[in-house]
């Protein structure tokens, strides 16, 4: 069940690996954010169920104690970190009272080490587990600056709070581009739990892990705490067209977006002579899909003619489905490209990229916000080398189709000739 939800987490990291590769620190999108301290708060449920002693023959409170005064000794000089709890003060029966029982225990900012371990010493399992308003106080904390932000939520239960639904808090987070991850980890969780939590962390992009003993708690905390460290790609949100005519003007860089089920949108990229533009775009199902879906990334010109496609098709569970498209244009293809300047030189192109998917899901769930659409846009050097198949145009659509006519024509006069043959064997014996 862990490794098959990793999926998505191990994609979207993918993406954002090679996205550090491919662009540089000059780039107009997607640059690496470390202008200011990085910003981590740690969300600990301190309900009345922390009480249980399952971990490691000790109480998951503890446990949880255990391993924050080992992360907080970890803790790198240069993260501005906070301390949440929910469901730590109100010991009583009353709901509305009980969901509104989170405060922060150490606001954010520079790790006063003694300071924030004398505060998780004081923490006793007491109440009810508000997760949605945890997450909600948590988001508001860290507001503020162009940091990386990340909330790590450390829970035994799901929320008890409905119908404020934490998996739809943590959409709505998404939906606001702030580039707020969450990351959620389950204490011996159960059924509900593991789905409530893998729910939030997917639906900003981050992860979920199941915790049995204190030491995966302790590392998997720390993990996450130096991942928030690290210079990251930050997606540059945008919004694309219902057609090509007016799209965003994208550049070389990392992009989201968000789609309802069905929909397209359209976006703008220019290439000069001798480059070749690269392209691939990742959807994230959030939330319950109906079998039997795709994802089309197609590169038409400003007029409508189709210049290549990509295209991904599944059914069943999945976590994010992908494509991709090359488009070489070479140094002078002796025709002047749309918006030629006039001046005899080769111009550059406005290639148009459609991103479509045929998601559909049950009526009871939402369509909005739309699911969560990652854009990789890069321009490099145009393929030279004759055994690389886009220096031949074979992504070009047509040069592709007469190879696949070709070959197939001569597949059919071979296996008419072996047949004959055959038959000819066969009557002479």
């Amino acid at each position: 069940m862990i490794t098959r939800k990793w999926v998505a987490a191990g994609a979207c990291g993918l993406l954002a690996a090679l996205a550090v590769g491919l662009f540089p620190a000059s780039a107009a999108a997607g640059e690496p954010v470390g202008k200011d301290s990085p910003k981590v708060e740690l969300v600990l449920d301190v309900s009345g169920s922390m009480r249980a002693t399952d971990i490691d023959g000790t109480s998951r409170m503890a446990a949880a104690k255990q391993a924050f005064n080992e992360v907080l000794d970890a803790t790198p000089d240069e993260v501005q970190l906070g301390i949440r709890t929910l469901g730590a003060t109100y010991p009583g029966d009353d709901r509305q009272v009980g969901c509104k029982d989170t405060k922060q225990l150490y606001p954010v900012g520079r790790l006063n080490r003694t300071e924030a371990k004398t505060a998780v010493a004081t923490l006793a399992p007491t109440g009810w587990t508000p997760i949605g308003p945890a997450l909600l106080g948590a988001a508001e904390d860290l507001k503020g600056g162009n940091a990386t932000r990340r909330i790590v939520l450390i829970t035994d239960g799901e929320d008890t709070c409905a119908p404020l639904d934490p998996c739809e808090v943590a959409r709505d987070i998404a939906a606001q581009g702030i580039h707020l991850v969450i990351d959620t980890l389950g204490l011996v969780p159960d059924a509900k739990t593991r789905d409530q939590l893998v729910c939030i962390a997917e639906a900003t992009g981050g992860t979920y892990t199941s915790v049995q003993h204190t030491a995966e708690l302790s590392g998997r905390v720390k993990q996450l705490v130096d991942r928030a460290a690290a210079p990251v790609v930050t997606p540059v949100a945008t919004e694309g067209a219902k057609q090509c005519q007016g799209a965003p003007k994208l550049g070389a860089g990392l992009y989201t977006d968000r789609e309802t089920f069905g929909e397209h949108r359209w976006y703008q990229v220019d290439v000069k002579p001798g480059q070749e533009l690269r392209a691939s775009v990742s959807i994230g199902v959030d939330r319950a899909v109906n079998n039997d879906y795709g994802v089309l990334l197609r590169a038409t010109t400003v007029h409508g003619r189709e210049i290549v496609r990509g295209s991904e098709a599944g059914d069943g569970r999945t976590d994010v489905i992908s494509t991709g498209l090359r488009y070489p244009k070479a140094e002078s293809d002796g025709e002047e490209a749309e918006g030629a300047a006039g001046d005899g030189k080769p111009a550059v192109e406005t290639v148009c990229l459609q991103v479509s998917n045929s998601f559909s899901a049950p009526a009871n769930v939402k369509a909005t916000p739309g699911m969560p659409v990652e854009l990789t846009v890069d321009l490099v050097d145009g393929p030279d080398d004759t055994a690389d198949a886009a220096s031949f145009g074979l992504g070009r659509g047509w040069w592709l189709l007469g190879v696949l006519v070709l070959a197939g024509l001569v597949a059919g006069l071979v296996w008419g000739w072996l047949s004959r043959w055959r038959v000819s064997v066969w009557r002479t014996n």
